[in-house]
């Protein structure tokens, strides 16, 4: 008997210690972060290596002028080039025309990191730039370059439809598994109460399902984020190798809620098996006479 109350007093615990780290997970910006400080040094450093003046190049040393479909050819040649360049990011200076800032991304919101760019951080208190930005849940036409090929274009608003509906499964199956965890802590305090086993069996059942949807939640939300880096053009959404990113303590405090709502999934669904069944003063019912004892 006291074993049982006791696996069912831990699972009613960790339950709701799982319900607030959910919940702070859900509120909080830092489910995937990024550093930018190294990538703004070496741009930097690179811009002020680009200009070191005016060379003045007289008519006499230039080389001879080509015939025109000698230079259609290189001017061909050189429209490849550029396409590739910017389709892979393959030289320092077009990595360095991209500005990319340290930012932390949660399920709702967007915003620059505290205290990573002071440039960034003397706009936002002239009141010039907003910290935060939302995450849009709606389809919105996505701010395409104009000198992109039509299936580039065609690719990329794909891969808008496809991030949407990733952002919408992250955000969905997330409040799924909350609402289905603060039911069956319900349950399983009535059921602790009323001392009925079956209703902290059914409370056990639902701790589990909340932990399925919250797994569905996480994965989902691993997915989209590694699809964004992996989409195409690579130089509009790759990011180069010395931009630091990584997952924050959002995250981690989401799986960590997943841990403990699984355990306590299996702590009250095992309670009512550990508790012995009530013997009945009764003696095994039998007609005799019409009367049922």
């Amino acid at each position: 008997m006291a074993a049982g109350k006791l696996l069912l007093y831990a699972g009613l615990s960790l339950s709701l210690c799982a319900l607030g780290m959910l919940a702070v997970a859900i509120c909080s910006d830092h489910w995937y972060e990024t550093d930018a400080r190294r990538y703004r040094e070496r741009c930097r450093s690179f811009s002020s290596r680009k200009n070191p003046g005016f060379i003045y190049i007289p008519n006499n040393s230039l080389p001879l002028r080509a015939s025109r479909s000698k230079l259609d050819r290189w001017e061909d040649k050189l429209l490849l080039a550029r396409n590739r360049r910017q389709l892979f990011a393959m030289s320092a200076a077009d990595e360095c025309s991209r500005q990319y800032n340290s930012t932390n991304m949660g399920l709702w919101s967007k915003c620059h990191r505290l205290g990573f760019d002071q440039d960034i951080e003397d706009l936002i208190r002239k009141g010039m730039m907003a910290r935060c930005s939302y995450i849009k849940y709606h389809y919105s036409s996505a701010t395409i370059p104009k000198n992109l090929s039509y299936n580039i274009t065609k690719t990329i608003r794909q891969d808008e439809w496809h991030s949407l509906h990733l952002r919408r499964m992250t955000a969905g199956f997330m409040g799924m598994a909350v609402a289905i965890i603060l039911f069956g802590w319900v349950i399983g305090v009535l059921g602790c109460c009323w001392d009925r086993g079956l209703m902290q069996y059914v409370a056990g059942l639902l701790f589990l399902m909340g932990g399925t949807f919250c797994i569905i939640s996480l994965c989902t939300c691993v997915a989209g984020i590694n699809f964004e880096l992996s989409r195409y053009p690579r130089y509009l959404y790759g990011l180069p190798d010395d931009i630091g990113h990584g997952y924050g303590w959002s995250m981690f405090c989401a799986w960590g809620g997943l841990g403990l709502t699984l355990i306590a999934g299996f702590f009250c669904t095992l309670a009512p098996s550990v508790q012995p069944l009530p013997r009945s003063t009764c003696p095994k019912s039998r007609q005799e006479n019409g009367t049922v004892c």
